[in-house]
C-alpha cells in the first residue's frame, strides 16, 4: 500500500522555458494593451491571466494549488499595511483639500516661486517632506499635488513637474530611517539601518545634486518661455473664491512632519493628519455637515470652479478613489508571490552567480535582477527581497560590506519600481499625479541616473564599501572606517576573502 510519502509529489525548480512562460505572458499582454491601440488600457486583466499561468507552471513543477495560493497570501500579508496606508492616504488627500491646506500651498507657492527656480527648489522641498515622512507616497500625495498646481500656474510642463516630484520624494524616502523599503533593504542584507543609510549617501547624494543641476538648467532655459502670469493669477483667484485663504492653513503639513519626527506608526500619523485636516475644514472652511465630511472623505473632494485648471487639480482624493490602485496592487502582489513560490527567479538567475567575479559585475547583476523583479513581479518589496538571498554569499566572497549589498538593492529595486504603470508604486503614483509613469519617466532624473552612476563607479573600482569598514571613494582613495553590521560568521568569511583579494591585487589597500 503506498505510503503518504510516496504520494507526495516531488517539487522542482522550473526550467528556463517554464520560468519564462508566465513572465512572457504578462509582459506580452501589458505591451499589447499599453503600446497597442486597444480600448482596454488597464493592467488588471493581464495580471489576472498571468496569475493563472504562474499557478499552472507551479503545479507542473510539483506544487499543489494550495501551496501556490499560500505563496500569494504570504506576499499579500506582507504588504497589507501598505494597502491600508493607501486607503488612509486617499483620506489624507481629501482632508487636505477640503481644509484648504493643499490649495494654500498652491496659492502661496505661486507668490514665492518663479518659473526658473521652481524645479530645483521643488525637488528639494519634496525630498525634505519625503525624509520627514519616510514615505514617497505621502510626499507625492501632499507636496506633489501642490507642486503640480504651482507648476501649471508657472507654465511648466506637467510631465517635468511630476518627474521632479518623483525624484525628490524618492530621495527623501531612501534617506529616511522611517521608510519601509529602507528598513527592508537593511533587514534582508542583515546589516545596520544607519550603516545602510550611510552607504546610500554615496550613490544617491551625487545623483541628487546632478538632478538639481539638470532641473535648474531646464528652469533657466525653458522655464519662462510659456509662462503667462494670467494663468497664475486666475488660478489664485479661483482658489481664493473657493476657500477661505490664510497662511494658518499650512499648519496641517507641520502635523504630518511632526508625527514622523515623533516616529509614530505610519497609520497612526496619517490618521492624526486626517483628523487635523477635517478639523480645519470645519473651523476654517465651514464644512458643518457630518454627511458632507463623510461624502468627501469617501468619494473625494469635488472643486467646482469656472477655472478648469483649478477644478482639475483639486477634484481628487477619497478612499474610493484609491480602490482602482488597491485592486491592481492586490493582483500584482499575488502574481509576484506566485512567481516567487514556484522558483522562477532562482531558475533564471541562480546559475549566474558562478560567473560574477568582480564588484562591477556583481553590482550590475544585483540591479538587473531587482529591475527584473520590479518589472515582472510588480512589487518593489520583491525587487529588494528576492535578489538578496540569491547574491548575498557573493558579496561575502568578494570581501564586500553587507551595506554595499543593501545599497545596491535600493539603487534599482526601490527607484525603478515606480517606472512601470503595472507595479504597485507605479499604479499609485499614476493615480496621485494623474499621468502614466511612461509620461514622467524621462524627467525623474534621480531614479534614472542613480543605478547608472552606481554601476559605472563600481566597474571603475570606486564608491565601494568593504567588509573591514574601509571605503573606496570616487577619487579611488580607500579610507579606513567602521565595519557595517553583519552576521558574525559571514563577516569573518568576508574579511578573509578581502585579505586574500588584497594580497592578489584584486582589491585596493587602505590609503596611507
Amino acid at each position: 500500500m503506498p505510503t503518504k510519502e510516496s504520494k507526495t509529489r516531488a517539487v522542482r525548480l522550473p526550467n528556463v522555458v517554464e520560468a519564462l512562460i508566465p513572465i512572457v505572458v504578462m509582459i506580452g499582454l501589458m505591451l499589447y494593451h499599453f503600446i497597442g491601440k486597444t480600448d482596454y488600457e488597464d493592467a488588471h486583466m493581464p495580471l489576472a491571466v498571468a496569475i493563472v499561468v504562474a499557478c499552472i507552471i507551479g503545479c507542473l513543477c510539483g506544487h499543489s494549488f494550495s501551496d501556490m495560493l499560500a505563496g500569494m497570501i504570504d506576499r499579500l500579508n506582507a504588504t497589507m499595511e501598505a494597502i491600508l496606508i493607501l486607503c488612509t492616504v486617499g483620506l489624507l488627500v481629501a482632508s487636505f483639500i477640503m481644509s484648504g491646506t493643499i490649495p494654500a500651498l498652491i496659492y502661496y507657492g505661486l507668490n514665492l516661486l518663479t518659473p526658473q527656480l521652481f524645479l530645483p527648489i521643488g525637488c528639494v522641498l519634496c525630498a525634505i517632506v519625503g525624509l520627514a515622512c519616510g514615505s514617497s507616497w505621502t510626499a507625492t500625495a501632499t507636496m506633489g499635488i501642490a507642486m503640480l498646481g504651482i507648476g501649471a500656474g508657472l507654465g511648466i510642463n506637467p510631465a517635468i513637474t511630476a518627474g521632479m516630484v518623483i525624484s525628490g520624494a524618492y530621495v527623501g524616502d531612501k534617506f529616511s530611517p522611517l521608510s519601509d523599503t529602507t528598513n527592508l533593504a537593511a533587514a534582508v542584507s542583515e546589516t545596520g539601518l544607519f550603516d545602510h543609510v550611510t552607504a546610500m549617501v554615496s550613490s544617491t547624494a551625487p545623483t541628487f545634486v546632478i538632478a538639481i543641476v539638470l532641473y535648474a538648467i531646464i528652469g533657466f532655459t525653458t522655464g519662462g518661455g510659456s509662462y503667462d502670469p494670467k494663468v497664475a493669477t486666475d488660478l489664485q483667484t479661483a482658489l481664493a473664491e473657493g476657500f477661505n485663504m490664510s497662511p494658518i492653513l499650512l499648519l496641517p503639513i507641520l502635523v504630518v512632519i511632526g508625527a514622523c519626527v515623533l516616529r509614530l506608526p505610519g497609520l497612526v500619523g496619517i490618521a492624526i493628519s486626517v483628523g487635523t485636516g477635517v478639523l480645519f475644514a470645519v473651523v476654517f472652511q465651514g464644512v458643518g455637515s457630518l454627511s458632507d465630511l463623510f461624502d468627501m472623505l469617501h468619494y473625494g473632494y469635488t472643486f467646482e470652479s469656472s477655472n478648469e485648471l483649478a477644478a482639475t487639480l483639486l477634484t481628487r482624493g477619497g478612499m474610493d478613489h484609491t480602490m482602482w490602485t488597491i485592486n491592481l496592487i492586490l493582483l500584482a502582489v499575488a502574481y509576484g508571490g506566485a512567481l516567487e513560490r514556484c522558483g522562477c527567479t532562482e531558475a533564471l538567475f541562480g546559475k549566474l552567480k558562478a560567473k560574477l567575479n568582480s564588484v562591477g559585475s556583481l553590482v550590475l547583476a544585483t540591479m538587473l535582477t531587482s529591475l527584473f523583479c520590479d518589472a515582472t513581479m510588480c512589487d518593489q518589496f520583491l525587487g529588494i527581497g528576492v535578489p538578496a538571498p540569491l547574491y548575498v554569499e557573493k558579496y561575502d566572497e568578494l570581501g564586500l560590506g553587507r551595506n554595499m549589498m543593501s545599497r545596491t538593492l535600493e539603487d534599482c529595486g526601490t527607484l525603478w519600481a515606480v517606472m512601470f504603470p503595472w507595479t504597485g508604486c507605479g499604479a499609485y503614483q499614476q493615480t496621485t499625479l494623474g499621468m502614466s509613469p511612461f509620461v514622467y519617466f524621462p524627467f525623474a532624473f534621480v531614479n534614472l541616473l542613480n543605478p547608472i552612476y552606481a554601476a559605472v563607479t563600481a566597474f571603475m573600482g570606486r564608491n565601494i564599501f568593504w567588509a573591514d569598514g574601509s571605503y573606496t571613494n570616487i577619487l579611488g582613495k580607500t579610507k579606513a572606517g567602521k565595519p557595517a553590521k553583519a552576521p558574525a560568521e559571514a563577516h569573518e568569511k568576508a574579511l578573509k576573502a578581502l585579505e586574500a583579494r588584497r594580497a592578489a591585487g584584486q582589491a585596493p589597500k587602505i590609503s596611507a
